[in-house]
């Protein structure tokens, strides 16, 4: 019988803090209704949104439903009245459901859900063997990818698009861009884009090795963001022609307007897509007089993911996978991806392939 990977409910032992333990869990094999495709899931990947399902830090949890967001595979059974011709065509699933178009934001934000682990699509999880969904929320992936690149485009690749194309609005050649936290799955598809799209792409990370991958990637320079003084150095990196920042794109908040605003340029624009470092965000009054904007950024809507897919296809961008697990049922492995995420020790995404 086909697995699915989920959470049970439990408390760590002599803790008040939960982490949910993993386990495989037998469920049927479904079968598609109308306009809906039964998919065979190949590969996985893991989102933070994984690890803080996992530390009940998450809204809408569901216990016992199969995990995770992304997920590429094979269309193996259409149902009724199908028209998109996907049968044995390799795919990747959308991540989001209720906002279709909107550039603005979800068109019903009580409708707005990411799959996987939560409420209310507790079926949708790609942490498993096979999925039903409707055939509209599918998309064929770029020949040049695997499973497990592919598996690495949905939440990270929408993100990064709204946040770099729709958000910043200075995806433009010679805009020079500042990435946090490089080594993500967000930041380096940010990279990713920018670079194409002919940015001018800084960094900051925790790790002098991480910045040097990020160079080799087509970054031109990063700086250490532990040290107090890493916007003076990034100051020092700038071209003399163009000497400040255009946008940043943040995944951490904390003290990010605070640290960014003396080296962004008036009007300049901080995208932020995640509060990693800590939830409170200060707002300077120089960010104010300097008609700073902070502009909040979450997923994406369908016709941005289409958009997203299209433009991974035309310029043959390669997700990056840090470290592979193989098999479902290895729940101590997969375990282990987790902790990578915990630590931060991973440079791109951490993938199941099945």
């Amino acid at each position: 019988m086909p697995q699915a990977l989920v959470i049970r409910e439990s408390r760590t032992k002599h803790s008040c803090t939960p982490y949910y333990p993993l386990q495989l869990k037998a469920i049927p094999k479904p079968s598609p209704g109308p306009g809906e495709l039964l998919i065979k899931i190949e590969a996985a990947a893991l989102n933070h949104r994984d690890l803080f399902i996992r530390q009940n830090l998450y809204p809408n949890i569901s216990f016992g439903t199969p995990l995770l967001s992304d997920g590429s595979g094979t269309v193996v059974q259409e149902g009724p009245g199908c028209t998109t011709n996907l049968l044995h065509k390799p795919v990747v699933l959308t991540p989001c459901r209720g906002w279709a178009t909107s550039r603005e934001g979800p068109e019903a934000w009580a409708e707005f859900s990411i799959v996987g682990g939560s409420k209310p699509h507790t079926s949708l999880g790609t942490a498993q063997h096979y999925v039903v969904v409707e055939e509209h929320e599918v998309e064929p992936y770029p020949e040049h990818l695997t499973p497990a690149q592919a598996a690495c485009i949905p939440v990270c690749g929408l993100t990064a698009w709204r946040a770099i194309l729709v958000k910043s609005h200075n995806a433009k050649p010679g805009r020079n861009i500042l990435i946090t936290g490089i080594g993500g799955g967000v930041a380096l598809q940010v990279l990713q884009f920018a670079r194409e799209l002919g940015c001018n792409i800084f960094v900051t990370s925790s790790s002098q090795e991480k910045i040097a991958k990020a160079e080799q990637l087509g970054a031109k320079a990063g700086v250490i963001y532990n040290r107090d003084d890493w916007p003076d150095q990034l100051k020092k990196a700038l071209p003399t022609k163009r000497p400040f920042i255009d946008a940043v794109i943040d995944g951490a908040g904390g003290d990010i307007v605070i640290k960014v605003t003396p080296i962004l340029k008036p009007g300049g624009v901080i995208v932020n897509y995640g509060m990693g470092a800590s939830p409170p965000t200060d707002w300077p009054m120089q960010a104010v007089l300097k008609n700073i904007e902070l502009r909040g950024s979450t997923a994406g809507s369908r016709v941005e993911f289409s958009d997203m897919i299209d433009f991974i296809k035309e310029r043959r961008i390669v997700p990056i996978v840090s470290r592979t697990v193989r098999g479902l049922d290895c729940v101590e492995a997969i375990n282990g991806l987790f902790e990578d995420m915990k630590v931060g020790k991973k440079f791109g995404k951490l993938v199941i392939e099945m």
